[in-house]
């Protein structure tokens, strides 16, 4: 019952009600922890690619020329390179062309 606190109708003081209530919580839960990861692999693919294009390479190409140089950087620091410091991206493309 302490984890059905804040939950709306009969979700919050019917045990059976609560009891399922606060199961498929936990099972929504469960799952979108790893959803979670899936999705934010998805955001910086989609920084990378769109801070590669502005310097003529897909996101494909740029990412096989980073790999091919041993660039040991991975997606989330050039997602955050590509949005919030593109000069510095940009010398990683320069590097990698």
């Amino acid at each position: 019952m302490k984890q059905a606190k804040g939950y709306f109708g009969r979700r919050k003081n019917v045990w059976t009600v609560a009891k399922n209530a606060v199961e498929k919580a936990m099972l929504y839960a469960y799952r979108d922890r790893r959803n979670k990861k899936r999705s934010f692999r998805s955001l910086w693919i989609a920084r990378i690619n769109a801070g590669a294009r502005m310097h003529g390479m897909s996101y494909s190409q740029f990412m096989g020329r980073v790999k091919a140089n041993n660039i040991e950087l991975n997606r989330k620091v050039l997602a955050d390179l590509a949005m919030n410091h593109p000069d510095a991206f940009k010398a990683i493309v320069d590097k990698v062309k």
